[in-house]
C-alpha cells in the first residue's frame, strides 16, 4: 500500500474538496483521483461517494480514515525518531492554536526557533477539539490551548499565560472614556462575539449566566480579526482574551476595559502527546515553553499600554 495513496484519502476527507486536497498534496488532480482509485482497488471497497464533485465518504471510507489518520502519524513519528541522533533538530515545527492562544505563538516561535535554528515553524488556528485529534494523530508537534476548561486527555502541559476577559470598544463610541464596564451594561450592548462552537464562547456563556445573564450577540464569528473590523466600524463591542490587549497596544481606535466583576482566571499553554519516549519535536516545544517566561511578558505588555487599557 502507498503512504502517498492515503495521503490523498485523508486531505480529501478533511478539505471536502477535490481540487483542494489535490493542492494542498502537491499534486494535480488527476494524479489524486488516479491515487484514490488505486487504494479503492487494493481494499475492494469503494471509500469516497463522488459524481462530479466530492459527496462524502462512504460507510467504509468512513471506516479507515482514524486508521489512515494514524498510519500517517506513526511514519511522521518514525522519521522524527530516525532524527533524534542528529545534533541539531531540522523539519517543520507543526503547532496547532485556538484562536484565543494566537498572540503567544510570536513570543513561543521566537523561543522555540532561536534553540533550533534549523527548524522551520508552520501555524495552523483550530478549535480546541480539532487540536486533540491532530495531536492524537501526531499531524501537529504541540499545540497552544485552554489548560483547565475542556482539557485534552492524555497530554504533557506547560502553562503560558493566565487569561482575564477583556471588552474592546472604539475609542470615543458608546463607552466613552470608562475606566470599566460590566457584565449587565455589556449584555445589553450589541455585540459581535465568536460562534458558540468556539471554546472562549462556550467559557464567556458561561460567565454571563454566573450573573444571570445572557449574551446575544448581534454578529458571530470564528476568528478575531473580524470581531476588531466589526468594532473599529464603531458599532459595536467584544468581548476577547486580555492577550490581545498586549498584541494591539499603540493603535489609536481602540481601547480595552477591564470587566467587573473579573472573572476567575484561565490557562493557556502549550500541550504535546504524553508519550514514552516523548519525541524530538514535542521535547523542543516543551522545552521552549518552559523557558518562556510568558507572564511577565504579558505583564509587561500591560505596563507599557497603561493608555490603552
Amino acid at each position: 500500500m502507498q503512504l502517498q495513496n492515503l495521503r490523498y484519502f485523508v486531505a480529501l476527507a478533511r478539505i471536502r474538496h477535490f481540487a483542494g486536497a489535490a493542492s494542498a498534496c502537491g499534486v494535480s488532480q488527476p494524479t489524486l483521483s488516479a491515487g484514490l482509485a488505486a487504494l479503492e482497488q487494493e481494499l475492494g471497497k469503494r471509500l469516497v461517494e463522488r459524481d462530479r464533485r466530492f459527496i462524502g465518504l462512504t460507510e467504509h471510507g468512513e471506516a479507515i480514515l482514524p486508521w489512515a489518520e494514524q498510519a500517517l502519524g506513526a511514519v511522521r513519528g518514525l522519521t522524527q525518531a530516525a532524527a533524534t541522533t542528529a545534533q541539531a533538530l531540522t523539519g517543520e515545527f507543526r503547532l496547532y492554536a485556538i484562536p484565543a492562544a494566537q498572540p503567544l505563538v510570536g513570543p513561543f516561535g521566537q523561543v522555540l526557533l532561536r534553540a533550533n535554528p534549523g527548524l522551520s515553524l508552520s501555524v495552523t488556528s483550530g478549535t480546541s477539539r480539532e487540536i486533540e485529534q491532530g495531536l492524537l494523530v501526531n499531524d501537529y508537534d504541540a499545540g497552544l490551548t485552554y489548560l483547565d476548561h475542556e482539557p485534552p486527555a492524555n497530554m504533557l502541559t506547560a502553562p503560558l499565560h493566565r487569561e482575564q476577559f477583556v471588552a474592546i470598544a472604539r475609542r470615543g463610541g458608546e463607552l466613552g472614556e470608562r475606566a470599566s464596564v460590566g457584565w449587565d451594561e455589556l449584555a445589553a450592548l450589541p455585540l459581535c462575539l465568536l460562534h458558540q462552537g468556539m471554546q472562549y464562547r462556550r467559557m464567556l456563556d458561561r460567565q454571563f449566566a454566573i450573573h444571570g445573564l445572557s449574551a446575544n450577540p448581534v454578529v458571530t464569528a470564528d476568528n478575531y480579526v473580524s470581531l476588531f473590523s466589526l468594532v473599529r466600524s464603531g458599532d459595536f463591542v467584544s468581548i476577547v482574551p486580555d492577550v490581545y490587549a498586549g498584541l494591539l497596544d499603540g493603535l489609536e481606535w481602540c481601547r480595552f476595559l477591564p470587566i467587573a466583576p473579573t472573572s476567575e482566571l484561565r490557562r493557556l499553554g502549550l500541550v504535546v502527546v504524553n508519550r514514552d519516549p516523548l519525541g524530538a519535536m514535542a521535547r523542543a516545544g516543551v522545552s521552549a515553553a518552559q523557558q518562556l517566561d510568558s507572564f511577565r511578558l504579558i505583564e509587561n505588555f500591560y505596563q507599557a499600554s497603561d493608555k490603552s487599557i
